[in-house]
């Protein structure tokens, strides 16, 4: 975690671990969380999109964030997504966030309402009026809004909007951002823009697919943002086919194959996410076969152990 900015380095969209029955297993969860940071992870995002927060109840979802935020280690920032219908729904979220000690928020706009430009100010202000950090997220594909680098210009306006989650996979508008809003860390919100985001300036990543590939998602975050590009292109090529998956409506499904995998529990997904048809499953499988002969040499960088 970056003092006084843990929004920055490498956070993980953390999966939700499920039982047979579906019911939430918080002990695997907690046990993922420290895993997680002892591969040098800077923080974890639970809650958000990849761990499926519109299938959890209220009472799941907060036990969610209080087992993450307890079980996270110092230096493993917690950024719970407090993504929810309106206003009301993502400020009591933040609140819950708060009392639970996280670290900042990861606030998606109102979710499934095509909200107008005043509506989606109107938003992030009672979010951030809660007072911790708030990093907003851009997904237009998994809601009915675009913040749009003209949008976020405003909503950078209000006290408390410290980061963005880009995850449009236009990689043009860091650009526009870091002119509108130069005071708005940029954040690569998916998987397979990575290399290009870190690049072009941006100060973190929100990962996917690191749930399963830690080691080696951190070695290309940090190949990338020291600009040694040809081992970062290099490693980027072995990991792009399944980082791609990301950015991909079967992303989850996807993810948590790919824990599977890694050796690591994944498990199934709460309907409406049913399991990956035959050819796709063989697909994960097979990019992941290339991801994890990927080379990771650790002595190049002590800190990843």
């Amino acid at each position: 975690m970056t003092p006084g900015r843990p929004w920055r380095g490498v956070l993980v969209a953390l999966t939700t671990p499920f039982r047979d029955d579906l019911s939430v297993d918080l002990d695997r969860l907690q046990e993922h969380v420290r895993w997680l940071a002892a591969a040098g992870c800077h923080g974890v995002a639970p809650c958000g999109s990849v761990g499926e927060y519109r299938a959890l109840s209220d009472d799941e979802r907060a036990d969610v964030v209080r087992a993450t935020v307890q079980a996270a280690p110092p230096g493993c920032a917690v950024l719970p997504g407090v993504g929810g219908y309106g206003s009301r729904q993502s400020r009591r979220w933040a609140e819950q966030a708060a009392a639970a000690g996280a670290d900042g928020v990861l606030a998606l706009p109102p979710d499934d309402y095509a909200a107008r430009d005043a509506d989606v100010v109107a938003h992030y202000r009672e979010v951030a009026a809660v007072g911790l950090p708030v990093v907003a997220h851009n997904d237009p594909f998994g809601t009915r809004v675009d913040l749009t680098p003209d949008l976020l210009a405003t909503i950078a306006e209000i006290d408390g909007i410290v980061a963005v989650k880009e995850f449009s996979g236009d990689v043009r508008r860091l650009h526009r951002i870091r002119d509108l809003c130069p005071h708005v860390d940029v954040l690569a919100g998916a998987d397979d823009v990575l290399l290009e985001l870190v690049l072009s300036g941006a100060t973190g990543w929100v990962a996917g697919l690191s749930n399963a590939l830690p080691r080696q998602a951190l070695r290309l975050y940090d190949l990338c943002a020291a600009r040694d590009l040809g081992r970062a292109l290099s490693l980027y090529a072995e990991l792009h086919p399944v980082f791609g998956w990301h950015s991909r409506p079967e992303s989850v499904q996807a993810i948590k194959l790919a824990m599977d995998c890694a050796g690591r529990f994944g498990g199934r997904c709460r309907p409406p996410r049913g399991p990956l048809s035959g050819p796709a499953a063989a697909q994960v499988r097979r990019d992941m076969v290339r991801a994890l002969a990927a080379t990771v040499d650790p002595s190049v960088d002590g800190s990843l152990g």
